[in-house]
């Protein structure tokens, strides 16, 4: 296996946190390493990828645990075993790769169905024995067709609740716009008695729009006529509802927002504003 750190070498930097960022890395074995070149800056990178790999708690097996989290949304996708190996090609491909304890070889996550994981970064916990794959998932993570493998709530099963169904283990904001997409589905359907809010707007632009203007407006005079602190959370809160509710009319995600505001990272806001297309 060839493993080339040109690339990686020029954006590694360091960063403080309890996860620790180790995209950067390679497997110990340096004769199956091949840099792209023997200067000084790729020698002295294979110096510190061998001593952060020491530095990792491998079990007796030579294994650590690692979860493949979506850097958007914050789903977690699956959880497997890596050795040295299979992160050393996580790093080289940036694509989510594990160690298989039954075969005892490397997967990559997509190599049958082509549902890659697209790695973003990679981090290690503070006490260096488990892993994190941050990244974009090119579909359904798991094997049954789920977006993550998370979809059982063990609250649900106990309180006999099956009428609930598979139910995916979301965030605040994405149990939000599971919502929203549900109240869009039902719009479809006739509806006797009072509709919901979301209904209403969802079959009503102009009372949307102005709802969305009216909201932001709020928001600004938290600021404005400075009110109470607690005002500002509340409205804002306003503001994304009814913005995500916009967002489900055009068949946009919140998926899709986050990743025009990650390509904005490294970029001025001055020159992307120019660079828009008009």
């Amino acid at each position: 296996m060839a493993v080339s750190y040109n690339a990686l070498a020029q954006s590694l930097h360091t960063r403080s946190s309890c996860f620790i960022p180790i995209r950067y890395t390679k497997q110990r074995s340096r004769s199956n390493v091949v840099f792209a070149s023997n200067d000084n800056k790729n020698i002295a990178l294979q110096a510190k990828v061998d001593n952060l790999l020491d530095s990792i708690k491998w079990d007796d097996k030579g294994l650590a645990v690692a979860i493949a989290q979506n850097v958007d949304t914050g789903a977690v996708l699956m959880q497997g075993f890596v050795n040295r190996e299979a992160l050393s090609t996580t790093i080289s491909s940036r694509k989510a790769t594990f160690f298989s304890r039954s075969r005892s070889t490397l997967w990559t996550k997509g190599e049958t169905s082509n549902n890659f994981i697209n790695i973003r970064d990679v981090y290690i916990d503070c006490d260096r024995d488990s892993i994190i794959y941050l990244g974009t998932p090119d579909g359904p993570t798991c094997h049954t067709g789920e977006e993550t493998c998370y979809y059982t709530s063990v609250f649900d099963q106990l309180n006999n609740d099956e009428a609930s169904g598979n139910k995916l283990a979301l965030t605040t904001l994405y149990s939000l716009e599971s919502i929203i997409s549900k109240r869009k589905e039902e719009s479809t359907v006739p509806q006797e008695g009072k509709p919901s809010w979301t209904r209403r707007l969802l079959t009503d632009d102009a009372l949307l729009c102005s709802k969305i203007r009216e909201e932001a407006d709020e928001l600004c005079r938290t600021l404005e006529d400075n009110e109470e602190v607690s005002r500002t959370p509340s409205e804002m809160a306003d503001v994304l509802y009814h913005a995500m509710v916009l967002l489900s009319k055009r068949d946009v995600k919140m998926e899709d927002v986050f990743a025009v505001l990650r390509k904005r990272f490294s970029q001025s806001g001055i020159e992307e504003k120019q660079n828009r297309t008009k």
